[in-house]
């Protein structure tokens, strides 16, 4: 799920920073852009990382009740 909310981040501020040309007196939505595109990186690296230790640890031999 991190991965995915990562994504849509990343592309919500991709948006932001490089589609929308409004202008508004009370926020740079290009600022605002670029944070949102930061932290779906972020949000991106941790959950393929949380993903990467999930894979390894996986079940062995032992955990396997026959």
């Amino acid at each position: 799920m991190s991965i995915g909310t990562g994504i849509v981040l990343f592309v919500i501020g991709a948006i932001l920073a490089f589609a929308v040309n409004i202008e508004v007196e009370w926020a740079n939505l290009d600022l605002i852009g670029y944070i949102l595109m930061g932290a779906g990186a972020v949000v991106f690296v941790i959950g393929l990382i949380l993903l990467a230790t999930r894979r390894r640890r996986g079940t062995s031999a032992d955990d396997t009740v026959l």
